[in-house]
């Protein structure tokens, strides 16, 4: 791991002063390899193996699965790798970058999006490392009642928040350090649990139909690289301009999606082995796999639990700051990522000690934000695709520059798309967005309960839409900001 892009001791423990400026070029630093730590550390989560279960839930076969499985991580993934090179090419944050394509104050209703994604991201699993902490404690015998949660809370709580004040340095330092440990202890895992799967009831599993697959292709983009693209331009802006556009989609792609992968393949098998198992996997991930698990490995599986979901919350918090500042907000970043700290900690405490039924509502927040970050990415993907040049630095900061202060055909295909796209799914489970899925039956889909229902065709729709339309509407916009 080079000292360039960890940083000196010193820097490690101060607090980053850059907010949403640009990178000046003698801060600049790196190679793209050392992207892999950042992203292998905030997507190695149990949730990964949650995954399994969740997809064969859309009734499909297990090969079925690691075929969407493959294509939806990688794909995913892919687009967070380029949105990557922007923030090199730029030298900032993603949702300043939009600006390119919004306007500056256009920019504002994107920018709002991202920040409900990943403060969303965030508290979800603050939640999940709570409830994980909890569970294990029960299991070992040393008591998971409401101590062990408010205590758990604290010190989760405190792990994110203070990554995310202190900044980039620091972010880079504990996510090394989150990759090395929990690789290490998820190799364990998968040893000590692999008694547990049967090939033959695995592989007997019957196939599912042509809406099933895409229903399960879409989830999977969704909870994986989707939920990422609004932030992957974050990390890379500290990349010298000259570092190699290859390099940057490579190693964000392959930092991203390994752990996920392997996750989602194992949890895979194991929910395909039984359905029992499955079932306890989907709705309480960490409870069902420590009764799989000897009593001394426990505490060590906690600890892998709860540093995957920390590696994820701490990237989540940074950039959540970051677009809180791109909205408009006029506060230093560690005071936005302290705002959305307390934030999280407050939805923390209300799902925790309050609220039950976390995972349908978890699951229609997935694809409802989905929507709408689908249809962002699809209107900076072909922005991005139509420049030829790199991003004027300091008329990224003006309404009167080039990039102009409200373009309305981005901000239009954003809505148009994402209205169209909730259209076209649906979340019977939570209550509060039954309303979605009113284009299923105009359009002849079968309507709420037919067999697109749950096919989340507004994920795809909002990415194609935005994408096709800002590739033909928004050309001599671009042309014009270049000449």
């Amino acid at each position: 791991m080079s000292n360039e892009i960890l940083g000196t001791e010193s820097s490690t423990l101060r607090i980053e002063e850059n907010g949403i400026n640009t990178i000046s070029e003698a801060e600049r630093k790196g190679q793209p390899r050392e992207l892999f730590w950042p992203w292998f550390g905030a997507n190695i989560s149990v949730l990964g193996l949650s995954y399994g279960s969740w997809v064969l839930g859309f009734g499909i076969s297990f090969w079925q699965a690691i075929v969407i499985g493959l294509v939806g991580v990688l794909f995913s993934f892919w687009l967070c790798g380029v949105i990557a090179t922007a923030g090199k090419k730029g030298s900032a944050p993603t949702m300043v970058l939009s600006r390119a394509a919004y306007g500056i104050r256009g920019n504002r209703l994107p920018s709002a999006i991202s920040w409900l994604l990943c403060v969303g991201w965030e508290t979800s699993l603050s939640v999940v490392a709570v409830l994980a902490t909890s569970t294990v404690f029960t299991r070992i015998g040393w008591g998971g009642g409401t101590g062990v949660k408010v205590i758990a809370m604290l010190v989760i709580g405190a792990l994110i928040i203070g990554g995310g004040v202190m900044g980039f340095d620091l972010i880079m330092k504990m996510q090394a350090i989150i990759t090395v440990v929990t690789g290490i202890l998820t190799i364990v895992f998968i040893a000590l649990t692999f008694n547990h799967i049967s090939w033959h009831t695995v592989s007997h599993i019957h196939s599912g139909s042509m809406q099933a697959l895409i229903g399960g292709l879409t989830f999977v983009m969704t909870g994986f690289g989707l939920g990422w693209v609004n932030t992957a331009a974050d990390y890379s802006r500290y990349l010298p301009r000259n570092a190699s556009s290859r390099g940057v989609v490579g190693w964000t792609t392959f930092g991203a999606s390994i752990a996920p992968l392997i996750l989602l393949f194992f949890g895979l098998m194991l929910a395909g082995s039984s359905s029992d198992l499955s079932s306890a996997i989907g709705s309480d991930p960490v409870g069902a796999l420590s009764n799989l698990l000897p009593t001394w490995f426990l505490v060590p599986f906690a600890l892998v639990a709860i540093l995957g979901l920390v590696g994820g919350a701490v990237l989540d918090i940074y950039s959540s700051g970051l677009s809180m500042l791109a909205a408009g907000i006029k506060i230093p970043r560690f005071a936005a990522a302290g705002v959305d700290g307390a934030i999280m900690i407050a939805g923390t405490i209300y799902i925790v000690f309050v609220s039950g039924n976390f995972l349908y509502q978890f699951q229609g927040f997935l694809i409802t934000v989905g929507v709408l970050i689908a249809a962002w990415c699809g209107v900076f993907l072909a922005d991005m695709s139509l420049r030829k040049k790199n991003y004027e630095d300091a008329e990224l900061f003006s309404a009167t520059g080039r990039y102009g202060d409200i373009r309305i055909t981005p901000l239009v295909t954003t809505i148009v798309s994402s209205v169209i796209g909730w259209g076209l799914v649906t979340n019977s489970a939570a209550s509060w967005l039954t309303w979605q899925g009113y284009l299923l039956k105009p359009l002849g889909l079968g309507g709420k309960s037919g067999a697109w229902a749950y096919a989340n065709l507004g994920v795809l729709a909002a990415l194609v839409l935005s994408f096709a339309a800002t590739y033909v509407l928004h050309r001599k916009d671009v042309e014009k900001q270049e000449g």
